[in-house]
Formats: structure tokens, C-alpha cells, sequence
């Protein structure tokens, strides 16, 4: 469908809205660098969505070394995943470094994970940054910055998820004064997701 919309784009601007006869000149040498991008384009569409793919197939993998209690095959897989961007890998790498599975306990290297993870809008990792910040492991104990990432995981939860995050917020809550609560729910209103790659 995509390569047909861009032959037609190509077509309708190199050769105007009538069909493309052999017999029909070429309207400037625009046309050449135009049906060149077009090609470029469609070369990358099937390139990132065969890498997309790939990384797919490799993240199940991870998961299931995971799961299987492999975890040292787990971070072996996450960790490249990671570092390229992907927010899952990282939630995961953040969960692995602060309970010392496949990789030495760190807390500060979990938050690092969980924080990437989290600007991105992954649910679970802005959750388990928010209980880092709130007991204070890896970060500095920050009760206003705990409640922020809290209050974005509850809205981004799942269904099945959302009241039972909601009841940890809440008894993060009920340690703040009223001016902590209106600077985290402003912290958290301002903030903006941004992936990256």
C-alpha cells in the first residue's frame, strides 16, 4: 500500500495526474532524486520493520531466558537492547539490577535503568523508580519525586494493575504535607514522555 501511494505521488509529480505512457517527457531532473527517495524510503520501511522485527523475536527471547530463570542469557539479551532504547529492556534490566538477578545488586544502576525506562512512559519502570525514590535506594529519598513517578504509573497502569498502585501511592501520600502534593502532581502534570531513539 505504501509503495503504491508513493509511485502514485511520484507519477502525479514527475508525469502530472495522467497515466504514465512511454511517450510522455519527463517534467526536470527532480523526478530522478524524487523516485530515488521513494526507493530509499521503501528500503527503510522494510529495513526497520525486519529490525523491528528482529529485536522482537529477540526480546521474547530474553523474556523467556527470564522466565526459565536464565538470567544471566536474560541480561545478556536485554542489556544491547537496552542501551539502543528500548523501554522494555530497560524496565527489565532495571528490575534485574535492584533485586541482583543475572547481574550484581546495584540499586543506583537500577534506578539509572528504571529512569530511561520511565522518561519513555513504561508504566512499571516510572512504578519501581517511584518506590526507589520513596525508600531511597540508588537516588537521593525524595518523597515529591517519588509521588510524581507514582502518580504517572497509576494513570499508565492496566486495568488489572491500576488499584493496586493506586493504594501504594496513596500511602506515599499520606507522608506528604499538601504543598509536596502540589508540587508532585504539577511535576507530573508537566511532564512529557520522550523516546530515545
Amino acid at each position: 500500500m505504501t509503495a503504491r501511494l508513493g509511485d502514485r505521488a511520484m507519477r502525479d509529480t514527475c508525469y502530472g495526474p495522467l497515466e504514465l505512457t512511454d511517450e510522455m517527457p519527463r517534467r526536470s531532473g527532480a523526478c530522478r532524486i524524487l523516485r530515488a527517495l521513494f526507493g530509499a524510503a521503501t528500503i527503510a520501511v522494510l529495513l526497520f520493520s525486519d529490525a523491528g522485527l528482529a529485536q522482537a523475536q529477540s526480546f521474547r527471547q530474553g523474556v523467556s531466558a527470564f522466565n526459565r530463570r536464565d538470567y544471566l542469557q536474560a541480561s545478556q539479551i536485554f542489556i544491547p537492547m537496552a542501551e539502543q532504547g528500548n523501554p522494555s529492556a530497560q524496565a527489565y534490566l532495571g528490575f534485574m539490577f535492584e533485586t541482583g538477578r543475572g547481574v550484581p545488586q546495584n540499586y543506583t544502576e537500577a534506578a539509572m535503568w528504571y529512569r530511561r525506562a520511565a522518561e519513555q512512559g513504561d508504566s512499571l519502570a516510572q512504578y519501581s523508580l517511584g518506590l526507589l525514590y520513596d525508600k531511597g535506594q540508588g537516588v537521593p529519598r525524595d518523597i515529591v519525586e517519588a509521588n510524581k513517578w507514582l502518580n504517572l504509573s497509576t494513570a499508565g497502569a492496566p486495568r488489572g494493575a491500576r488499584e493496586a498502585r493506586a493504594r501504594i501511592r496513596d500511602a506515599v501520600t499520606t507522608k506528604m504535607t499538601r504543598g509536596e502534593i502540589a508540587r508532585a502532581r504539577l511535576r507530573a502534570l508537566e511532564w512529557v514522555p520522550t523516546r530515545e531513539r
